[in-house]
């Protein structure tokens, strides 16, 4: 088990570190000049200069690397051009409402998505597999916007314009402040996220389970005597559990780097509005340290989604 973890550390390493050359590359090669966003259309030539001396933008760029990946290992990913605010410290402080839509979401659509697909897998063909690929239909089909758009409609507007709210429309408040607010403020973005990513896992669940439920010792333990819930939850269910974690690692990992979608409606100042922020203002560090760190987050979930592998699989210890 450790060689295995050192292996999967190792290439870990290698993807990030290919992935500042490329994310460091792309920033000194992209158009305009960081020092003229810097001081703006009026500076001089020799205002110019200095800012790009005070960057290090006048040395060459193996010389800038160094410094850049010496300082990234740091967790140094410089400064923001628009508020000179460190860029690490921009992230960190956007991560709380991120973390949290994520983890919610993550809760209501596992709790959707698996039930609905065991259903479907349970009676292929029948009423109730028509019900739940209705769901897995509908939830494929809506874009996110427009069902962040109606539930604020339907769970906000509407209430309003009765008198009373149900929702607030957005926002977030500290989990430590107060759980409850927290919560509240946080149910719609959600329902949002879960509803649209519990179709993919009750399809995922649907399929995988109809497949195993076909497998000959299968047959075997219902010629037994095993009860069918048990046939289904304790034999079925575990070999579906491989597919299920491969994409619930991806999807948590790519949402850490910023639900922007939801964050956008809801009024979420998370890392997905720091992007869309950072991109509408060029604020070219900001922007490559959002990527870093999605990548990171990548690395980290796929090294944690190998060793859950390895723990429910001894074959991939070996292989």
């Amino acid at each position: 088990m450790i060689r295995y973890l050192v292996q999967r550390i190792g290439f870990a390493a290698l993807i990030l570190f290919s992935l500042s050359i490329f994310v460091f590359v792309l920033f000194f090669i992209a158009p305009g000049d960081p020092a003229r966003m810097i001081a703006g259309d009026k500076a001089t030539e020799t205002q110019l200069e200095q800012i790009r001396s005070n960057l290090g933008l006048d040395q060459p760029i193996y010389v800038q690397y160094g410094k850049f990946i010496s300082k990234a290992a740091t967790g140094d990913l410089g400064f923001s051009y628009r508020n000179q605010q460190p860029v690490t410290e921009l992230i960190v402080r956007r991560l709380p409402a991120t973390i949290s839509l994520v983890i919610g979401g993550v809760v209501f659509w596992l709790a959707l998505g698996i039930p609905i697909g065991i259903m479907s897998a349970r009676f292929p063909g029948g009423f109730r597999d028509r019900l739940g690929q209705g769901f897995i239909l509908l939830g494929l089909s809506f874009p996110t916007f427009v069902l962040g758009m109606l539930s604020l409609y339907v769970f906000y507007f509407l209430p309003r314009k009765a008198g009373f709210m149900l929702f607030p429309p957005g926002g977030y408040k500290p989990f430590l402040a107060d759980p409850v607010t927290w919560a509240w403020h946080l149910f719609l973005p959600w329902t949002t996220l879960a509803l649209v990513t519990a179709a993919i896992y009750a399809r995922l669940t649907r399929g995988k389970l109809i497949e195993v439920l076909g497998e000959d010792y299968i047959r075997t333990a219902r010629a037994k005597g095993l009860s069918e819930a048990k046939v289904v939850y304790k034999h079925g269910l575990r070999a579906t559990l491989t597919p299920l974690i491969t994409q619930l690692g991806a999807d948590i990992a790519l949402l850490l780097g910023g639900v922007i979608v939801i964050e956008q409606i809801y009024g979420l100042q998370g890392v997905g509005a720091l992007a869309v922020q950072s991109v509408r203002n060029l604020d070219r560090p900001v922007i490559i340290g959002i990527v870093l760190m999605g990548g990171f987050f990548i690395v980290i979930t796929n090294i944690i989604v190998d060793l859950l592998y390895a723990v429910l699989d001894p074959r991939v210890r070996g292989a």
